[in-house]
């Protein structure tokens, strides 16, 4: 049986302490040029005192035309690196490994923020958005390459390409809008090409001890779950990635639609030949009962969210105690406060999740 303070060794890059990730979450407390805050690096270091192995950093733009927030981290530029690099030094120092997330916005980025046009998979006059060209898909591949070079050059450990929530990675996997019929739409095989292309060039931009981590949803954003099964089984056959994170909104949901008594989301994936690539779910999880049960299922890493925001302590708690469970929502804003929240994020939280904040 695998118990949460278990190590884990990955294909490429350095062993994780336990089984416990920091989730990527959105909260707009970095700097307005995208460099690393003194804020959001507070954040993230009571984390990694609080006893997570791995901490991803919210979702980084790869370019600055993929920005879809203020307060957005960044890592399009040189100029990024040295707040990459404090990041990564103060991590090691504590004892834990660094992942920073990529992410494009796609036909979801904000022109007033960027100042430039919003490309995506697909046209969408209604709100501006042009679809990209053959050379500009590439182009964006290369983004994504860049940044994580970027990433291993700062000294972080390891990446994790944001293919989940309906951003231009998983844009290009929706089936009811990506009808392009250049190789990069249509079918399952055309709509997968764009992540298997950004996952192939990130490897071959890496060495050996740069991990690859890809998070992707499976249902909604016009996913189709039996492409997905399919996707995720080549992507572990292939080798290119080391982490895949499925991010399923509650670990025990059905799919949508399913019959009472179906297969759960997870099970889908839980059975798939992983070929050494390590499955991480998010979902849900805020007690370490919740942690050991999808260990138990076959899951080798939990992605923890809401709860590691009610406590930055979570992962430590949890490996110590197997009846912990994370302070229930909802909370005040001053609790937020006291777990490292800076003001942007309490406000984009308060704003978000309204019944989860009690003044």
């Amino acid at each position: 049986m695998t118990n949460l303070s278990d190590p884990l060794n990955l294909r490429h890059g350095h062993s994780l302490p336990n089984r416990l990730v920091l989730a990527p979450m959105t909260n707009q407390q970095s700097n307005p040029d995208g460099t690393l805050s003194d804020d959001e690096l507070a954040w993230l270091m009571a984390r990694a005192d609080g006893g997570f192995s791995l901490l991803q950093t919210a979702a980084a733009y790869v370019h600055t035309a993929g920005q879809t927030w203020p307060g957005q981290l960044g890592i399009s530029s040189d100029d990024h690196l040295p707040g990459l690099e404090r990041l990564a030094a103060a991590f090691s120092a504590a004892g834990a490994r660094s992942s920073v997330q990529l992410h494009h916005g796609g036909v979801r980025a904000e022109k007033t923020l960027s100042g430039l046009e919003v490309v995506g998979p697909w046209d969408d006059a209604q709100i501006g958005v042009r679809a990209m060209t053959i050379a500009e898909v590439q182009e964006a591949v290369e983004d994504f390459a860049a940044a994580a070079a970027r990433a291993e050059k700062a000294g972080i450990d390891g990446i994790e390409v944001h293919g989940g929530h309906g951003y231009l990675v998983g844009q290009f996997l929706d089936a009811s809008n990506n009808l392009r019929e250049d190789g990069y739409g249509t079918d399952p095989t055309g709509r997968a090409r764009f992540v298997k292309e950004v996952v192939r060039a990130i490897r071959e931009r890496t060495g050996p001890h740069f991990h690859i981590g890809l998070r992707l949803s499976v249902e909604r954003y016009g996913l189709v779950l039996a492409d997905m099964v399919q996707l995720v089984g080549e992507l572990f056959a292939s080798g290119d990635i080391d982490i895949l994170d499925l991010s399923l909104w509650d670990v025990a949901k059905l799919p949508a639609h399913a019959p009472e008594g179906s297969q759960t989301l997870l099970e889908h994936f839980l059975d798939l030949p992983r070929h050494g690539t390590a499955l991480g779910v998010a979902g849900h999880l805020a007690s370490a009962a919740d942690v050991q049960q999808v260990l138990n299922q076959g899951a080798d890493l939990a992605y923890i969210g809401k709860a590691a925001i009610a406590d930055h302590a979570f992962a430590r708690r949890a490996i110590a105690d197997p009846s912990y469970q994370a302070q229930s929502f909802p909370v005040t804003q001053d609790h937020l406060r006291s777990e490292k929240l800076a003001e942007p994020f309490v406000s984009y939280f308060s704003s978000n999740w309204p019944k989860l904040v009690n003044g």
